[in-house]
């Protein structure tokens, strides 16, 4: 008998006073479904997620959960007002003898329950409703940014958390490497619609790329039908008027098909302009050491970085990464040894606060009010690159519609405001370019647009990131900090640090971390009323797993090839065949292994 889904969306319809952010949308959200739902910076993505727990009605359809079945939702700025500190909010639904659960939770997310709640970060308010969420063990959970202020040992443990749980779960995520681990299947909001493909999001940007190229495939037959019935009816309606008129009728209601069809966003028109040439050398570091009371910063750290160095700072949260950015470029001094700068500097900053731009200013003051972009005496136009441009129109190059000009910039999403600080950034020349978390709420075709740029950028790139694939992409040296004053040195992005220091790479470590759990659990099944052959199948299942997980992993990153489908349309179509099988036999062996388990008396 088919199980009931946990939820299911009917026909939803829901405007906010212009365009429809949705039309007639339906989907279904089943047990055990790991899922990522991706789109463009303002798609609708964070909305459809409130739809789905219930925190926005929709003008139209509806709603329906499962009998029972219980959700839970990770939003992206939590309300924690009347709790007195980060556990009471985080424990607020459990039984008094549940507290461990948050406990636990905060030992892996790297928050303090006792933390006061008026004192707390934005990023530890966040962590702290994911432990709820973790703790609540809902049937089902949305999950909107969870790895936003984590850094990457936080991320590792939910990684592996999600992994091993049986609750489903929907991801929004910019972070590749993240997504490619956990999910199964990938709902795809653009213009309005959602599609879902039975593919994690390793796979993805290849099914996106098919998609578009179908869409433009039409469009083209579409034009060309136009043009032809266009021709018809200048050169031969006159004689046949009273016989084609529906003729003259199907060319009009082509046209209206086409005024309907809604294009597609394109990409920001980012520019990343290197100014004059700094000095070869940009930074010499000799022996620099910080402290901060009784906790050791750095000790005894050299470095030089020459020009055109891509260099990544890496390290848990609260390590001293932005402390040792600040001091590199002469933010900050240290405690003792020496930093000297090098000749002709022009420093850009990304800040992770996004600590330059006023909630309260709108946009367009935002960009005006700004010293190094104001152009005297006209109050519309900034300075762009040395050369006056329209706001309006520089917005526009950054994705923002003529009317969010006028809008604060507290009204922005996050992919938006980093969308508009690095509008800021990018209208001013530069040599160093200094990137605190950049990467944070940007989506998948931005992220890409970046990483181009800063490929080809003439000038020096000094960032701290926790998103492992845009360090492989971006970095050239990684500085992993380890507490205790240790920075170390490494040639390459994350994955080469990870080999340098003779670690497997994570998937690998995931299935060494549940070999003791495997182990134990075996040796409860062989003290059961287990069958012979139940016991060796419960022995021989977690192998089997780890190997149809190893073929997914393959396939998923061929299919991340976004020239194969055009290239070889039949390996495409195999390759995407054989991931659904593999999907459904790990599903399979899933559920076996934990039927057998529970049988054990596990």
């Amino acid at each position: 008998m088919a199980r009931a889904p946990l939820l299911q969306l009917n026909e939803i319809s829901l405007t906010f006073g212009g365009d429809p952010v949705f039309e007639g949308l339906s989907l279904v959200v089943q047990a055990g479904d790991r899922v990522a739902l991706v789109g463009r910076n303002g798609s609708g993505k964070s909305t459809l997620m409130k739809v789905m727990a219930g925190l926005v009605e929709a003008d139209s359809g509806e709603v329906v959960a499962g009998p029972g079945v219980s959700v839970g939702y990770m939003e992206q700025e939590p309300d924690l007002s009347g709790y007195e500190t980060l556990g009471d909010f985080a424990a607020a639904n459990l039984d008094p003898g549940e507290m461990y659960k948050v406990e636990r939770a905060g030992e892996g997310l790297k928050f303090d329950p006792a933390r006061p709640v008026a004192t707390a970060s934005g990023g530890e308010r966040r962590r702290a409703a994911l432990a709820r969420l973790m703790a609540e063990e809902p049937e089902l959970m949305l999950l909107d940014e969870p790895t936003n202020h984590l850094d990457i040992e936080a991320i590792r443990w939910l990684e592996d958390e999600l992994k091993q749980t049986r609750t489903a779960f929907v991801i929004i995520s910019h972070d590749r490497a993240f997504l490619r681990e956990l999910t199964r299947a990938t709902l795809w909001i653009d213009r309005g619609m959602v599609r879902r493909q039975e593919t994690g999001f390793g796979g993805f940007e290849a099914w996106r790329d098919q998609m578009w190229e179908e869409e433009d495939m039409q469009r083209h037959k579409l034009n060309r039908k136009i043009k032809a019935e266009a021709r018809w009816a200048v050169e031969g309606i006159s004689a046949r008027r009273k016989r084609n008129q529906g003729r003259v009728r199907a060319l009009q209601e082509l046209r209206a098909e086409r005024s309907s069809q809604i294009t597609r966003q394109g990409t920001a028109a980012m520019v990343l302009e290197a100014g004059t040439k700094s000095g070869r050398k940009v930074v010499e570091v000799e022996g620099i050491s910080k402290q901060f009371g009784d906790k050791t910063i750095l000790r005894d750290f050299s470095l030089k970085v020459q020009r055109g160095d891509r260099i990544a700072l890496v390290g848990p949260n609260g390590v001293g990464k932005t402390t040792l950015l600040n001091m590199l470029i002469g933010k900050e001094e240290p405690d003792s040894g020496k930093v000297t700068l090098g000749t002709n500097l022009e420093l850009a900053l990304f800040d992770q606060a996004r600590a330059q731009l006023d909630g309260d200013m709108t946009l367009w003051d935002s960009l005006t009010g700004d010293p190094d972009m104001r152009v005297s005496g006209k109050a519309d136009q900034v300075l762009v690159r040395g050369m006056p441009k329209h706001v309006v129109g520089y917005l526009k190059e950054f994705l923002f519609d003529e009317g969010q000009a006028r809008a604060p910039v507290r009204s922005l999403s996050g992919g938006e405001k980093a969308r508009l600080l690095l509008a800021k950034i990018m209208a001013r020349e530069s040599n160093v370019l200094v990137l605190d978390e950049p990467t944070n709420d940007l989506d998948v075709e931005t992220l890409d647009l970046l990483q181009e740029l800063l490929d080809s950028y003439d000038g020096t790139v000094i960032m701290v990131s926790h998103d492992r694939d845009f360090l492989d992409r971006v970095a050239a040296t990684t500085i992993a900090m380890e507490g205790d004053g240790r920075a170390t040195v490494y040639a390459g992005g994350w994955t080469d640090y990870l080999n340098q220091r003779g670690q497997d790479d994570f998937s690998d470590s995931v299935t060494k971390a549940k070999a003791p759990a495997a182990k134990e659990k075996q040796s409860k099944a062989a003290k059961s009323g287990l069958s012979f052959t139940e016991k060796h199948r419960l022995e021989a299942l977690p192998e089997e797993i780890a190997k149809i997980e190893a073929e997914i992993g393959k396939l998923e990153l061929l299919l991340a090839d976004p020239q194969l489908f055009t290239r070889e349309p039949m390996k495409f179509k195999k390759a995407t065949q054989a991931l659904v099988e593999r999907q459904e036999k790990l599903s399979s062996a899933e559920e076996e292994w934990m039927a057998l388990e529970e049988k054990a008396g596990g």
